[in-house]
């Protein structure tokens, strides 16, 4: 199985698609979701770019250790496999928790990072707008809050298939608040200015977890940034439109490896 041994011993499963020639992109899962949770993207993505998707120390088929982590122990973490796999430059796609990390990527190493895709994330809980109510769901149900009311009521069939798929490699209780933690103490609005790479934000309408105005908030503050809305979806909204969100950002790398 294809690991990369960290200096502190940690194990991070990584997976490479498409094709060798393609321009790179690295996909930045969500808190606790893992590779499994880009089947219904990844084909289409590897159609035109080397696809590199990995677990982040906490998620999947990567080791979990309870230990303290910052925002940067992730960069680190995701520049060490770039290393590895000798990719100088890539575009980066992250989603959620993924899409804090990729923030910071280019700031900390803007010459790796040739396009974000910030997609359902925030610059920071400091500032995040958040949603007021909170969602409503069932206590028993809490993932239901991943999807739009609409898309929960009317495909019950497929929210219970990535719930299934979910379960195969279950995150362990310390290793979601370790990568809370980092959360907590991460902040990048005051620094948002500085990114230089050409940047999509990415949100559905209806993301019930983190706010739509956060995607607003981002795409006013990074310079040149495009956003994009997918009406009627939630947090999961690569999930409800795969077709339609892998549309979005195969456009959006299509200009941007057009104007290097």
């Amino acid at each position: 199985m294809p690991h990369l041994v960290r200096p502190d011993g940690c194990r991070l499963y990584h997976e490479l698609h498409g094709p060798d020639a393609g321009s790179r992109l690295i996909l930045l899962e969500g808190l606790g979701g893992d590779i499994p949770g880009w089947r219904r993207n990844i084909p289409h993505l590897a159609t035109e770019h080397r696809v590199i998707a990995y677990d982040f120390r906490g998620n999947g088929q990567s080791d979990k250790p309870d230990r303290p982590v910052t925002m940067r122990t992730f960069v680190e973490d995701t520049m060490a496999l770039l290393d590895d796999l000798t990719i100088s430059s890539t575009h980066a796609y992250g989603q959620s928790f993924g899409g804090m990390v990729a923030q910071e990527m280019a700031l900390s190493h803007p010459e790796r990072v040739a396009s974000l895709v910030l997609a359902c994330t925030h610059a920071g809980p400091r500032l995040a707008a958040r949603i007021d109510p909170p969602a409503k769901v069932p206590k028993d149900k809490p993932y239901l809050a991943l999807y739009s009311q609409e898309f929960a009521r009317e495909h019950p069939d497929h929210v219970a298939e990535d719930i299934l798929v979910a379960s195969q490699n279950p995150q362990p209780a310390h290793a979601g608040r370790r990568q809370w933690q980092a959360i907590q103490a991460w902040d990048a609005w005051d620094r948002l200015g500085d990114i230089r790479c050409p940047t999509l934000v990415l949100q559905g309408t209806e993301d019930r977890l983190i706010s739509p105005r956060n995607a607003q908030m981002l795409a006013e503050r990074i310079p040149g940034a495009t956003l994009f809305l997918l009406e009627g979806t939630g947090h999961l909204y690569h999930s409800e439109q795969p077709e339609a969100a892998d549309r979005v950002v195969l456009d959006f790398l299509r200009t941007v490896d057009g104007h290097r």
